[in-house]
């Protein structure tokens, strides 16, 4: 269990992995979150595309323009 309050599920859209970063996009249903996260990180998670994940958001800040 997380303390982290902001979480959604969702699928693996996308997933590209560089030299030290990887990039995952995960489809929630109703919004596409993009999260980048070192490919030490996601290497061990064995992510692919059309894995059942969960993006946690865990943030100081939160920013809204109009």
């Amino acid at each position: 269990m997380l303390s982290a309050r902001n979480q959604f599920a969702g699928t693996i859209k996308e997933l590209k992995i560089g030299e030290v970063m990887a990039e995952v996009v995960v489809d929630t249903g109703s919004v596409e979150v993009v999260a980048s996260i070192t490919r030490a990180s996601a290497e061990p998670l064995g992510l692919k595309q059309g894995d059942k994940v969960t993006a946690v958001i865990k943030s100081t800040d939160v920013m809204i323009d109009k």
